[in-house]
């Protein structure tokens, strides 16, 4: 995905952007306005010192030199305020924009299945999220205003130069196409110069992102040197590349500076003839002189707006690419119309949910596979009932997890939750009821009461504590100076693995969950406090449905129903002492655990 080619879009994709602008079309409107305004006045200024050398120089009188001075003032403050408020606008736009793109992707991201995360890594969508959308709401503002004012300048002076004297301004005309020619090739070449350096930044970058976290693999491997060869060929070839792109910047300044020259020399050699002939004046030769001056400088600007118009294209595919992804699990209007969706709930047609799940003639197949992993599958789940699903790591114990708690869709057959289709009530409605705690624990940024609360947000801290008890959590705010106030870090990280699993079990508990899943939850806990947490869940299972994907065999022996998988396929179902009589692959898993218990408990 991250090496994607975007298609070239039509008027660089600025349709596409279009609604997340109406908003705020009438700022806008008034900011091409504004730039219009602002691109006139400096056209007009050449024109006071036209009037200046002329009447007062020239001239030799004073007479309207007050007038003269409060009109240039006037003019000046007029100019001030102008750029202030253009320049207030475009920030107000570009941030206002910048900010509903990013909550229009962030909402999306929201709604999208668990298969688009599988298929995209978390660096590709925080570039989605933050930095295409900033370079989107650059355009908007700051680009479309550049291509107004140089573009308004550049035909203010073009009608102005011609008014005044065509001869001379066609003379000085003739340089614009060679300035087009010259300006494009040195910013098509400088433009691909650039790419390849923030590639090179971002390899240097990596290399010293490895070169740090991996700083201990380094040295037990003792590859330092191999690292450090590595590195310094990265930094040499963008170095060599850099020097490159100096030149052509050197080279495309002198060029701006000759071709403005060159238009300096053909207005000082043709308008003093024209001066010493007496067709015009003084001060009509100075205008020319300005304005041949500044005329190269705009030109330059809306060409290398065009160019990054062009780059920002790709920007503008790769948002809206990831606005029209459609989730491969998403309800349908009649169900939005009903229970609502995730940002809109209507939790007063939402029924109560009692914890019976039927898997009817259940095929599936994993959206970026090409092999069934379930085939036809039946299985009863009656509320209350506790099922146990065992395998090798890797053999696919989470498919059937992911089915009941509608992150991924049946390809064939359906998940009947209640006697009705899943499918039939809305993706919210169905997670608001179903306690999850994964293998690997996440805690979000903020104190433990704030994490809790994610479970349910009204909870008092009479509740919380007792979720904690439950789990045998208390102990983990004794060692935590604040109580419930204490801040967990980001992610957790001021936690081990094993306080932020327990703290996690605690939020699934509150929210009192009709569904309780626990994918390996036991995984990361020592088997003092995993004896707690078992008799714990002896508790809360009851009258809950529940699915315990089990890595120690020996905590589900008192499952209702044990589920065996293997590459994807369910092997043996029944009661632990039913498998354990059929002497198949569960016997086998089961013994072999046992006997390495028994062996590490006798090493120690």
């Amino acid at each position: 995905m991250n090496n994607e080619k975007v298609k070239t879009l039509p008027f660089f994709g600025i349709p596409k952007i279009i609604p997340f602008v109406k908003p705020y079309k009438k700022t806008v409107i008034l900011m091409i306005l504004m730039g219009i305004v602002a691109s006139l006045i400096d056209s007009v200024y050449p024109l006071f010192n036209r009037y200046a050398l002329d009447h007062f120089v020239v001239g030799g009188t004073l007479d309207t030199l007050k007038y003269f001075i409060i009109l240039y003032i006037v003019i000046l403050v007029f100019q001030v305020i102008i750029n202030y408020v253009s320049m207030a606008w475009c920030g107000t736009v570009e941030m206002s924009v910048d900010r509903d793109l990013r909550n229009a992707s962030f909402n999306h991201l929201q709604e999208l299945s668990f298969s688009y995360f599988n298929q995209n890594n978390v660096g590709y969508i925080h570039a989605r999220v933050m930095s295409d959308t900033g370079k989107i709401g650059e355009l908007v503002a700051w680009r479309m205003m550049d291509i107004i004012w140089n573009g308004s300048y550049i035909l203010f002076v073009l009608v102005m130069m011609i008014s005044i004297n065509p001869g001379l301004a066609m003379m000085v005309l003739l340089l614009v196409p060679v300035a087009i020619v010259v300006i494009s090739f040195l910013q098509k070449k400088m433009i691909v110069l650039n790419r390849q350096i923030r590639e090179m930044n971002s390899k240097i970058t990596g290399d010293m992102n490895e070169g740090i976290t991996g700083a201990r693999s380094i040295k037990t491997l003792v590859v330092e040197e191999l690292m450090d060869r590595d590195f310094m060929k990265d930094t040499e070839n963008m170095r060599k590349t850099s020097v490159h792109a100096v030149h052509y910047s050197a080279f495309f300044s002198a060029s701006m500076t000759m071709l403005s020259s060159a238009a300096l020399a053909i207005v000082l050699w043709k308008g003093g003839m024209l001066t010493m002939e007496q067709v015009i004046q003084i001060g009509t030769l100075s205008v020319f002189m300005t304005y041949a001056l500044n005329l190269m400088e705009p030109i330059q600007m809306i060409i290398e707006t065009i160019s990054a118009l062009i780059a920002i294209q790709v920007n503008i595919e790769r948002f809206t690419r990831l606005l029209e992804t459609e989730s491969d699990v998403a309800d349908t209007k009649e169900v939005i119309e009903k229970y609502g969706d995730t940002f809109q709930p209507k939790k007063e047609n939402w029924e109560e949910l009692y914890g019976d799940v039927e898997f009817k003639h259940v095929s599936f197949m994993y959206p970026d596979g090409n092999e069934l992993v379930l085939d036809h599958f039946n299985l009863k789940v009656p509320q209350g009932t506790n099922v146990a699903i065992v395998g090798e790591t890797g053999a696919g114990k989470s498919t059937l997890v992911n089915l009941v708690c509608r992150f991924f869709e049946p390809t064939k057959g359906q998940v009947i939750i209640d006697g009705k289709d899943a499918r039939e009530r809305s993706q919210l409605w169905l997670h608001s009821h179903i306690g999850y705690v994964l293998q690997t624990p996440h805690l979000f940024s903020g104190t433990v009461r704030d994490n809790l609360k994610y479970g349910k947000p009204d909870a008092t801290d009479e509740e919380i504590m007792e979720a904690l008890k439950l789990v045998s959590a208390e102990f983990v705010l004794e060692k935590m100076d604040k109580g419930l106030d204490s801040d967990v870090g980001e992610g957790g990280d001021m936690l081990s693995t094993g306080e932020k699993q327990l703290l996690s079990f605690a939020r699934a508990i509150l929210a009192d969950p009709r569904i309780l899943v626990l994918d390996e939850a036991t995984a990361s806990i020592d088997t003092l406090t995993e004896k707690a947490i078992q008799d714990a869940i002896e508790k809360v299972i009851k009258g809950r449905t529940s699915f315990v994907i089990a890595h120690r065999l020996s905590t589900i022996v008192n499952a209702d129903v044990i589920l065996v998988v293997q590459d994807g396929k369910i092997i043996e179902r029944g009661k632990h002492q039913e498998l354990m009589k059929k002497k198949g692959y569960y016997y086998d898993l089961y013994t072999r655990q046992y006997e390495e218990m028994v062996v590490n408990t006798v090493t120690q």
